[in-house]
């Protein structure tokens, strides 16, 4: 399976570094790579979002017996667990390739920085929204950019830390 990933991987990456050229200045590699495979999974998310909120869950809630899902909640929990595991499998085989640590190491490090993601949105929101009064749409792009940084830095740090030369 490991050899299917890497296959795929170095695919998608010959792809994303044939536009990489006119970027080259600006950044580098792996963080053109980052940015456009986070893009990707973005878009992923979005698609299959909105597959399942209208065409799985028709838009119904959702009942789990003793508790019942709102169909946003309900269609953002079956999505989740399936763009966290490409958001990895593209930072671990496209962006993060020349990290030496162990698989199951990477993926509990890359949870961690999702949810410390997840927090920073969560604390960002409460403070530019209702501290702040600020529009929510223009205070999740404020966030985003400072949440996409850190997820780069600390993926790159602490979840595929590479060897040191």
């Amino acid at each position: 399976m490991r050899k299917i990933f890497e296959t795929i991987g170095n695919w998608i990456s010959i792809s994303i570094d044939f536009f990489y050229p006119p970027f080259s200045k600006r950044m580098t590699l792996q963080f053109f790579r980052y940015g456009v495979s986070g893009v990707a999974n973005m878009f992923f998310d979005w698609v299959l979002y909105f597959l399942i909120y209208h065409f799985i869950l028709g838009q119904e809630m959702l009942h789990l017996g003793m508790i019942t899902l709102s169909s946003p909640i309900a269609a953002l929990a079956m999505t989740f667990p399936i763009t966290f595991f490409t958001g990895f499998l593209l930072q671990k085989y496209v962006t993060f390739t020349s990290s030496e640590l162990r698989g199951a190491t990477q993926l509990f490090r890359y949870s961690l920085v999702v949810l410390a993601n997840l927090l920073l949105n969560y604390l960002g929101l409460k403070i530019l929204v209702e501290f702040f009064n600020f529009f929510a749409t223009p205070s999740k792009m404020i966030i985003t950019i400072f949440t996409t940084m850190f997820s780069y830095f600390s993926q790159k740090k602490f979840s595929f830390k590479q060897p040191t030369p």
